[in-house]
């Protein structure tokens, strides 16, 4: 084939693309196209390519310029998990801005966790970090835009979570409930008191929120209190939740020991009539031991053991577990804690006998003394004589050995019967508050970042919090997509008994040690696999040939990136797509 200019006396001539042929001993040819009507530009590099030559003489790598470059595969990723396990169609049926920024909110939490304004910025199409405004179709949003949908998804709370609770939850489950507290940068919010801080932020006002999660570890639900709520105090508003909005007539609360005290399952959970697992605190054990119905001696060759007490627990069963590292661990941490008294206590009693200005008077020794043992806790077992101009200490041999004998116990009550759940079941359901744990720890460390909140209003407070537990939906169904590819132990636990502490499987601990999943790739965290992904981009190209459109091209995902999106079910669509624009 071959390009012929034909004359055509006063007008312009014919561009013809034609070809050669041999027939009855003549060389002939024949039009297979009229190309009078295309740019001379590309009539040129037609040629040259039928000759066999570059299109242009213009080097390959100075005929494109890249004029932009955006991440796309951890936007994709993210994105597409959250429509694949249904929360988008939670949040709300029909689609609106509303729910498009809402979306592109919770997807820009589990990406990069930042402030409502620094969320807007990204949104924007000239100050754009990512593909997530094109995927949504969102122009330009403001912050006011952000706080006006955040507005609008708190009201749309309680309908989100019972559907959530319709898709997760049936008569009979267990309901996982704790709670932790964050610290609040200002001075202004309602809900935000001077507390106990779990942060161990002290000075700064605090926030308390509870958390709602299924066995398996799906977030139902969460709400906020005033920093200085006691725990306990909390119990009734989920109680409400469980019983009249999710409509649940028989459900089982697993919680900690602090969290469903006796007053509690007395005056929320039996009036209720829902079931509990939870355990017993130190003063209970003893009173348990007194009432004889809990013998140590008993446990030198198990570690578990049922065990009933009518007087002080009537229609409850009690399993009885001890672990005997727990008992190391709680003997090393009272040996440390008592000598460190004493160091202190040795102190007051070097004062009291100084020459220079002792300390007299029985009111400033035990005011000294006081302060000594009540900071480590450690006053139960200690005997201290106090007198106007002398004091003198020795330890409680009855109290140390009656504590020791008790090292290593905890005691899981609850209501349920064994037919529901045998003994070790039930202490299984009661370590599940790990689960729990679990989620807070990504709430608020690299992950989503909860704190600290800096928002003023208590709706936009709720907001926040809100907006993190969809987040982290989210992550929980992309966690368990790529647990192959993660340091996560994706086979569970292993334990010689249901007491004993979890150690991690041989396929994790193979994972941990060669950092290598089972067909040779990298193993990664979830942060570092989203930064790989991260690396698939989506460029626009504009051609330097004048009158070529620009076009879109995708980054060839790598086998380690190829294998995420597969288990996340995730296609990255066409290398190319033409430009609208």
């Amino acid at each position: 084939m071959y390009i012929d200019v034909v004359p055509n006396r006063s007008s312009p001539p014919a561009i013809l693309l034609r070809e050669s042929f041999w027939k009855d001993g003549k060389v002939r040819k024949r039009t297979l196209a009229n190309l009078s009507k295309l740019p001379p530009h590309l009539i040129d590099a037609l040629r040259r390519r039928l000759k066999g030559a570059p299109p242009s003489d213009t080097p390959l790598q100075d005929a494109f310029d890249i004029v932009r470059s955006l991440p796309h595969g951890h936007v994709a990723a993210a994105l597409s998990s959250l429509r694949h396990c249904g929360l988008e169609s939670l949040i709300a049926s029909r689609r609106s801005r509303q729910r498009d920024l809402v979306v592109a909110m919770i997807v820009a939490r589990i990406l990069d966790p930042r402030s409502k304004l620094a969320t807007a910025r990204g949104l924007s199409s000239q100050t754009a970090t990512d593909t997530l405004p094109e995927m949504l179709g969102l122009a330009d949003a403001d912050a006011n835009e952000l706080y006006q949908a955040m507005d609008w998804l708190l009201q749309r709370q309680a309908a989100i979570e019972t559907r959530l609770a319709d898709k997760h939850l049936k008569e009979g489950a267990l309901v996982l409930y704790d709670l932790t507290s964050t610290w609040f940068e200002g001075r202004h919010c309602p809900l935000a008191r001077h507390g106990y801080s779990r942060d161990r932020k002290r000075g700064y006002l605090q926030l308390v929120f509870g958390l709602l999660c299924t066995r398996e570890g799906w977030p139902l639900a969460i709400e906020a209190f005033q920093g200085d709520t006691a725990d306990p105090s909390t119990l009734a508003s989920q109680v409400n939740k469980l019983r009249k909005r999710f409509g649940l007539s028989r459900v089982a609360l697993v919680g900690d020991r602090g969290l469903l005290t006796e007053a509690r399952i007395r005056e929320d959970l039996q009036p209720a009539g829902l079931d509990w697992i939870s355990a017993l605190r130190g003063p209970a054990i003893r009173a348990l031991v007194r009432q004889d119905a809990l013998q140590p001696s008993l446990f030198d060759q198990r570690d578990l053991a049922e065990i009933t007490c009518p007087a002080l627990y009537p229609g409850e069963r009690l399993i009885v577990c001890r672990n005997p590292l727990l008992a190391e661990e709680r003997a090393r941490k009272r040996q440390e804690l008592l000598a460190a008294t004493e160091a202190k206590l040795v102190q007051v009693l070097e004062a009291t006998q100084r020459e220079r200005r002792p300390l007299k008077g029985e009111i400033k020794i035990r005011e000294r003394v006081h302060k000594v043992v009540d900071k480590y806790k450690m006053k139960k077992h200690f005997l201290l004589e106090i007198t106007p101009d002398r004091f003198s200490y020795r330890r409680n041999p009855v109290s140390v050995a009656a504590e020791a004998a008790l090292d290593g116990f905890y005691v899981v009550r609850t209501s349920l019967a064994k037919t529901q759940l045998d003994s070790q079941e039930t202490v299984e359901a009661y370590k599940g508050l790990s689960v729990v744990e679990r989620a807070f720890r990504c709430f608020k460390t690299l992950d989503l970042r909860v704190r600290p909140i800096y928002h003023r209003l208590a709706p936009r407070v709720r907001a926040h919090l809100w907006l993190c537990l969809l987040a982290y939906y989210v992550e929980h169904h992309m966690r368990t997509c790529l647990a192959p590819m993660l340091f996560d132990d994706q086979e569970g636990p292993e334990r010689s008994s249901v007491v004993a502490a979890a150690q991690p499987s041989a396929s994790a601990r193979k994972k941990a040690a060669s950092k290598r999943c089972p067909d040779g790739l990298p193993v990664h965290s979830f942060q570092t696999l989203l930064a790989d992904l991260a690396t698939i981009a989506r460029q626009r190209i504009q051609p330097k040939d004048a009158g070529s459109p620009p076009f879109d091209l995708v980054t060839r995902p790598t086998p380690q990136q190829e294998k995420a999106l597969s288990l996340l079910n995730v296609r990255l669509g066409p290398g190319r797509q033409p430009s609208t624009q």
